[in-house]
């Protein structure tokens, strides 16, 4: 074998000791992603991703209830955005899930505790004007949520920062999108 046990760049700068980091891949395997390079309390952070995740199952639920009960004249355009914004929710959740399980945790799907632990809040609507409305305060409510995850996280975890950053940038989309619609109503 070949394998160098260290690399240095040129600069001086940066070292790696390859067979330390072998070796230490080797320990506590049992604990997957989580390496002792890993800095966050891996605890809090899949507590912070199961409110997170209430949340989108939440925002699901409430754009899947706007979508079929939408009527009016502007339904049918509004009634699209609800079901596209319906469709990226589940997939910020799923995203959130599989995060949970990488972590070592367990996502948190019990119906019972999805209102208690959802940033937003399930609100019906009575019409078009009012359901656009609850949606553009649950965006907002979720804006404010993952920024402030996203600082808490910082370096610590970078993948779920990342996770997060991204989910953030598609919430920030349906905000815009619920204040046109609403500027237009």
């Amino acid at each position: 074998m070949d394998a160098p046990t260290t690399h240095t760049k040129t600069s001086g700068s940066f070292s790696l000791d390859v067979q330390a980091i072998r070796d230490r891949a080797r320990q506590n395997i049992e604990e997957g992603v989580i390496t002792e390079a890993y800095a966050a309390d891996r605890d809090e952070v899949v507590e912070l991703l199961n409110g997170a995740l209430a949340t989108e199952l939440v925002c699901v639920l409430r754009y899947k209830r706007h979508y079929f009960m939408a009527s009016g004249i502007h339904a049918e355009a509004v009634t699209a955005e609800f079901a596209e914004h319906a469709t990226q929710e589940q997939d910020h959740a799923d995203r959130i899930a599989a995060r949970i399980i990488e972590l070592g945790g367990e996502p948190d799907f019990n119906p019972q505790n999805l209102t208690r632990r959802s940033h937003s809040e399930y609100v019906e609507g009575t019409d078009l004007k009012s359901m656009i409305r609850e949606n553009l305060v649950a965006e907002r409510i979720a804006i404010d949520s993952y920024k402030k995850m996203v600082d808490y996280i910082g370096d610590k975890d970078r993948t779920t920062r990342r996770l997060l950053e991204e989910i953030l940038a598609v919430e920030e989309e349906h905000a815009h999108d619920m204040a046109d619609l609403l500027e237009r109503g």
